[in-house]
């Protein structure tokens, strides 16, 4: 067994943790565990090849990409615009059903929940943005393009080649000060690897015609987001770190066992290995014309 440290995604940095849970989608040989620091990291494993040489043979081409269902024009299975309506969504989920990156579809919108325009709703980490990058699938597309081979192992150690970009639209390290008109600068090789960490976060609705009443937002639920305890209002997303090496289905598995609210948090959490946990906290809007979307932490 052959394992790496890897310094540069520390565990609070939301779209550092969905990268390292994304490595071990992107590549099946690899397993991952975290550090019992108090600022825990990743370290990724794998037998008979070095992790991050697993990571340089398994990174996607652009065509690979090209051929994800979510792609606004997809092997003719009609458009996908960013307002999806349920006929487009079901015709393209019928054209997607046994892809092997079907899962795309179905954690980034669902037509178990529509807005009061009747168009499906997307997944919290599938925010809209302006102009042509309002496509997650595009947003993906332009930053895996800033990625070199060498950027995977500067990005693992902490000497990532950050780049002008949005990413994929919700890392809140990408905002410059908010005192003036700073660039967003993100790591391309930590987006590219959360975007795959979204196939273990499928998105649904509970079926109700919400164009009639209730709160459209909280009747949607992605994997991992869960009601504010304080405030009911509002969701957040939780993750933990644990110490034994898991593959995906391992990861998979374990994220079904832990409940981050738990009231024996400290029995509940080292019978599943997990010895720390965090969740999401929005990014404050400055005025009703802010649309940013970012997620920063806070410590459970």
């Amino acid at each position: 067994m052959m394992e790496i440290e890897c310094p540069g995604w520390p565990a609070h940095w939301l779209n550092a943790w969905l990268a390292a849970v994304g490595a071990t989608v992107l590549d099946t040989r690899l397993r991952l565990r975290w550090t019992g620091s108090a600022t825990p990291v990743p370290v990724l494993s794998a037998t008979e090849i070095h992790p991050g040489e697993a990571l340089v043979e398994s990174w996607p081409d652009a065509a690979k990409l090209m051929d994800i269902p979510i792609a606004k024009d997809w092997k003719g299975a009609g458009v996908l615009p960013r307002k999806v309506t349920v006929h487009a969504f079901q015709e393209r989920a019928r054209a997607a059903r046994g892809h092997p990156q079907a899962w795309a579809l179905s954690s980034t919108i669902t037509d178990l929940c529509v807005d009061r325009n009747g168009e499906v709703l997307h997944a919290p980490f599938d925010p809209p943005g302006p102009g042509t990058i309002k496509w997650l699938h595009y947003r993906l597309r332009k930053v895996h393009a800033h990625v070199q081979v060498t950027d995977i192992s500067d990005s693992l150690q902490g000497r990532a080649n950050r780049v002008n970009d949005n990413g994929l639209g919700f890392d809140q390290s990408r905002l410059g000060s908010l005192s003036d008109k700073t660039s967003r600068w993100v790591d391309p090789v930590v987006e590219v690897l959360a975007f795959f960490a979204l196939s273990l976060l499928p998105v649904r609705g509970n079926g109700s015609d919400l164009r009639l009443s209730g709160n459209v937002r909280m009747q949607r639920r992605q994997r991992g987001w869960r009601p504010i305890p304080t405030d009911s209002r509002y969701s957040s997303f939780a993750w933990p770190v644990w110490h034994q090496a898991l593959d995906r289905d391992g990861i998979d598995a374990l994220l079904d066992a832990w409940n981050p609210n738990s009231r024996n948090r400290q029995i509940d959490w080292q019978r599943l290995g997990i010895h720390a946990g965090w969740r999401s906290v929005n990014y404050t809007r400055l005025a009703s014309a802010d649309v940013t979307t970012a997620f920063g932490s806070e410590r459970l």
